[in-house]
């Protein structure tokens, strides 16, 4: 089945470097997204209820950018699909927001987008946001 990309854009009250914390280490990522991460060389190993999801880090921008691929996609031939997790500083305002670029199948964006919505609320209690 085709995956789809879609995008999430949260509001967060906290300095890139805090927040690339949360998202650019092993324990930052523990607290909100995952229950147990990993890493050996470039490939993280993220553990939720004792089952484990591996992906591979395939760009990283320190205080803004996190991007990565399942191993599954990429056995799947699936090499355009990824997650993104970047920060984006409003050059007006200052306002900064966390932009989420995932993919999922057609039927399962919906449930997809709450996962992450979850997910990003752990992470702005987190951080006091």
């Amino acid at each position: 089945m085709e995956k789809v990309k879609y995008q999430r854009e949260y509001t967060v009250q906290a300095s890139n470097k805090i927040l690339f914390q949360c998202l650019g280490t092993p324990s930052g990522l523990s607290e909100w997204f995952s229950d147990d991460v990993n890493i050996r060389n470039d490939i993280y190993t993220f553990i939720w209820d004792g089952s484990e999801e591996q992906a591979r880090l395939i760009s990283k921008k320190r205080d803004e950018l996190m991007r990565f691929r399942w191993l599954n996609d990429e056995e799947e031939g699936n090499d355009d699909c990824y997650f993104e997790m970047r920060i984006k500083v409003d050059d007006l305002t200052g306002d900064r927001a966390l932009i989420i670029t995932d993919f999922a199948e057609e039927d399962e964006i919906e449930d997809s987008a709450m996962l992450w919505d979850t997910q990003i609320d752990k992470l702005k209690q987190m951080i006091g946001s």
